[in-house]
């Protein structure tokens, strides 16, 4: 009982419990349409892509939520204008240019001149979370699952038969790109904990898991959820006792997560695709 209860003592670990099962419960939910979309490697693109806004940001004093917003515009111009050279085609546009703003976050990321501190940004601090980040959290999260919950019947509709929701007056790229907001959204939250490196492995990683385990989309989303809250735990404890990164536990004991998930199925990994999935 000494070792469970132990790391609890401590204020930074109770903040950084509080800030993980806000994220875990976001990114529980919002992972599971991201995978339900097929969009594991958009999530990973925007998040790569979002990170010189979110360093902008930062340096200039700026509200996060204003940088990401920035990074996600600067990011749309610079894929069309690469996408529409003749000899480039999309994909490779969109890799040209994530690579690029990626490459330009880090090196603000880790100038000299740079402010102390502003290195988490790319790999995350949980445990140097505040009670503002908390109340930040709280509302994004709030936000988010807000929004989630009004959109489940349109997402589930135009997941299942894009091509007939325009009979029904939806429009299906408006719903994708309302998953994307809401996708910089999640990242916002989840960056102060994991980092833009490793924030996808608590949006996808137990989402796939819970892909693994189950076929109907509620019961998917619960098990997403506990697998990204009971992960973050376990990684806080792993991060505890074993002296290492929490944001690094907690992406390991995803993935060790995902792997158990898949000896247990004893199936390999399927290409999602939304007529596999109920309601």
């Amino acid at each position: 009982m000494h070792a469970l209860i132990a790391p609890w003592q401590y204020g930074f670990m109770q903040r950084a419990v509080l800030e993980l099962a806000l994220v875990g419960l976001v990114a529980g939910v919002l992972g599971c349409w991201l995978v339900f979309y097929e969009l594991a490697y958009s999530a990973e693109s925007l998040a790569h892509a979002l990170l010189p806004g979110l360093v902008g940001a930062t340096l200039l004093g700026l509200p996060l939520l204003l940088g990401a917003f920035a990074g996600i515009g600067a990011a749309a111009l610079a894929i069309a204008v690469a996408a529409a050279v003749p000899t480039v085609g999309r994909d490779t546009a969109v890799a040209v240019v994530v690579t690029a703003l990626f490459g330009l976050g880090v090196l603000l990321a880790l100038a000299p001149g740079s402010p102390p501190g502003i290195q988490s940004l790319l790999f995350g601090d949980p445990l140097a979370v505040t009670d503002g980040d908390l109340v930040t959290a709280a509302v994004l999260s709030a936000a988010a699952l807000l929004s989630l919950a009004v959109l489940h019947r349109v997402l589930l509709a135009v997941g299942f038969d894009r091509g007939s929701v325009r009979a029904l007056g939806l429009r299906p790229l408006a719903v994708e790109l309302a998953l994307l907001a809401l996708l910089a959204v999640a990242i916002l939250v989840a960056v102060q904990a994991l980092g833009n490196l490793l924030v996808v492995a608590i949006l996808i990683g137990p989402a796939a898991t819970a892909r693994l385990l189950t076929r109907r989309m509620r019961p998917m989303m619960t098990v997403s959820v506990a697998t990204a809250i009971g992960g973050s735990v376990s990684g806080l404890y792993l991060s505890y006792y074993a002296g290492l990164a929490a944001g690094a536990s907690i992406a390991i004991v995803l993935v060790g997560a995902y792997a158990a998930a898949l000896a247990v199925a004893g199936r390999p990994t399927v290409k999602m695709r939304p007529a596999t999935i109920k309601s």
